[in-house]
């Protein structure tokens, strides 16, 4: 090939290479000032500072108005990378109460993006959080001399009492996690995380305003940029009123005290909460500040579980405040009627199996059963219904239309209440039991579900729904703790009625049933003059001492609480659950105790129960 060829051709290679340089630059050039907005931010980051402004959280009240949780000021530090000038540093730690080495290390985490997500040094970063009003001021004078630093006011939740420590939760500072899902926080914003305070985080947050300032070449500021045409201000939070009785709840704890378990009481007409008292509790005055993490940490490694909500969270026998269900369920079906008697010799005697019961008459019917709380005829009960294949054809089909009716009253699954962390219980259905027996059992096989043992476990607030369900005859709104949202409203399914498989008509058999335990049966401690109790005991068998169970409502015929009692290790239902019961009943119905009630009241505060040392 000729020289004049080659460089002819080289030519033209060299002349592609220039023009795919230029095409590259003018497609980067393109993307960066019209598809995409980074290059603005860098550019906007030094012409302007905007400030957040943040709204004040919403308050939460009781349902008489009596306030829980309210907001106090409170300051962060905050520190732009960008402005930080040469500072007397140890002036600077003295002041605010570090060491050198913890400035140090916090600088560091703040440059390091992966554990400050987000990280720019042209914007103010999270210093120190959370400085109460008293101990800010000695910064506020000096303030001055610390080129780069600024102030945020901020708000920190405080609570009126030391009670609803797990209903109202608490608010801690965001995670990556947060951050990533919502871009409304960035880093050093709070969140709320457990409670009230987390399931209606959107409602209580607010909307934050900006504030926007102009900078000079150097960074300084100089002042609201087109004199703040273009600033928002923060809208505040929405105020939450609970269904909660204050004066109720703090009885609860107080009964509460020294024991493992729960009590709650629902109001059965709205499905408000009236109170929901788990123990061991804590103040949530400690999960406030700069300490929560720690005070979180030590609760969290308590062995006794104080952050854990059994009222929602811990799942139990219901022993046989589980009664009620199968008496419905075998009228509904035709099993029985209220006629219907079966024979009791010291318990369900058949085929080898023996089920233990308390001495009473025999043969006993529906009502009289659910008074003296008889085994047999509820075993008996269950018996026939699995048995009847001229209802089912086989042990499957009795199973499933068993599970479907437990269902419908509320158990197995989770009710939906506001809260998070809710458990859903255990319900075993057909598919359980032919994995667990390969297909090879029958009624007897699980004769133990229908007093409520062996697999069958419920949480106390499932408890309570029935409670509620048997004092509105049928019938049940899903538990809430949330009455109203100010300049809102609550989800509407909180307000659909949820009816059961049962007739109506058959629910009266079992509010006589359970008004019967109250005046001649095993409820007798909650016969309370004048307010009509209706009630059921539960003693649900544990590998250690049986747990102490009690649901009921009042008045019978125009109910306005449904309680549930639920004491670990409390020994009989009538021990410990059926008092406790009454004294909720009593305290809310009435307005105040008795002058013997309140001296019942303090002494059970005093009776402790720990795991091997109950005695009855």
């Amino acid at each position: 090939m000729k020289p004049s060829v080659q460089f002819k051709n080289r030519k033209y290679v060299i002349a592609g290479i220039a023009i795919a340089i230029v095409l590259i630059y003018m497609a980067r050039l393109f993307m960066l000032q019209l598809m995409s907005d980074d290059y603005k931010k860098n550019a906007d980051s030094n012409a302007f500072r905007k400030d957040i402004q943040y709204p004040a959280r919403g308050l939460i009240t009781d349902r008489k108005g009596r306030l829980l949780v309210f907001n106090e000021p409170s300051y962060n530090i905050m520190v732009t990378m960008n402005d930080q000038l040469g500072i007397d540093t140890l002036d600077f730690c003295q002041t605010v109460g570090i060491s050198k080495e913890e400035y140090i290390a916090r600088m560091a985490e703040i440059k390091d993006s992966k554990k400050n997500y987000g990280y720019s040094r042209y914007t103010p970063q999270l210093f120190m959080s959370q400085i109460p009003a008293e101990e800010f001021s000695l910064f506020r004078e000096k303030l001055f001399r610390f080129k780069g630093f600024s102030v945020e006011k901020r708000t920190v939740r405080r609570y009126e009492a030391q009670s609803c420590a797990h209903l109202l939760g608490d608010v801690g500072e965001v995670n990556r996690r947060d951050i990533e899902e919502d871009d409304y926080y960035r880093s050093g914003d709070y969140i709320g995380k457990l409670g009230v305070e987390r399931s209606y985080e959107k409602e209580l947050r607010g909307e934050k305003g900006m504030h926007i300032l102009l900078r000079d070449v150097r960074g300084r500021t100089q002042g609201k940029y087109m004199d703040g045409k273009y600033d928002k201000d923060p809208v505040p939070g929405k105020n939450l009123t609970l269904g909660i009785d204050l004066e109720l709840q703090q009885l609860a704890e107080r009964l509460l005290e020294g024991k493992l378990g729960a009590i709650v009481a629902i109001e059965p007409a709205t499905g408000e909460v009236l109170c929901m008292a788990s123990s061991p509790t804590y103040d949530p005055k400690m999960m406030t500040g700069r300490d929560r993490g720690k005070m979180h940490q030590a609760l969290s490694n308590d062995p006794m579980k104080p952050l854990l909500n059994r009222a929602i969270m811990g799942t139990y026998p219901p022993g046989s405040t589980f009664k009620p269900t199968q008496g419905l369920i075998g009228l509904q079906e035709g099993i029985i009627n209220p006629g219907t008697t079966f024979g009791c010799s010291h318990g369900f005697n058949f085929k080898g199996l023996h089920v233990g019961c308390h001495g009473h008459a025999s043969p006993i019917a529906l009502v009289p059963a659910l008074g003296t709380s008889c085994n047999a005829y509820f075993c008996w009960n269950l018996y026939r219904m699995f048995s009847n294949r001229s209802l089912y054809k086989n042990n499957q089909q009795a199973m499933t239309r068993w599970k479907d009716h437990l269902v419908a009253m509320g158990y197995g699954y989770k009710l939906g209440i506001d809260l998070p962390g809710e458990k859903r219980g255990m319900i075993p259905n057909a598919d359980y039991y032919d994995k667990a027996y390969k297909k090879s059992w029958n009624a007897l096989t699980v004769i133990s579900i229908s007093i409520g043992q062996g697999e069958v476990t419920a949480t106390p607030l499932q408890i309570a729904n029935l409670a509620a369900t048997i004092a509105n005859r049928g019938h049940y709104y899903i538990p809430h703790v949330v009455q109203s949202i100010k300049g809102g409203q609550i989800d509407p399914m909180y307000k659909e009625q949820k009816r059961t498989l049962v007739d109506r008509r058959y629910y009266q058999y079992i509010v006589d049933g359970m008004r019967r335990a109250v005046t001649h049966g095993t409820c007798k401690g909650a016969n309370i003059p004048g307010l009509e109790v209706c009630g059921k005991t539960g003693t649900a068998q544990n590998r250690g001492h049986d747990h102490s169970a009690f649901m009921g409502f009042a008045p019978m015929n125009d109910p306005k609480i449904a309680v549930a009692v639920y004491i670990e290790n409390g020994g009989f239902g009538a021990d410990f659950g059926v008092p406790l019961g009454a004294l909720i009943i009593e305290q809310y119905l009435n307005g105040k105790l008795s002058g013997a009630s309140e001296a019942k009241a303090s002494k059970f505060q005093s009776r402790h129960i720990r795991y091997g040392d109950y005695k009855r």
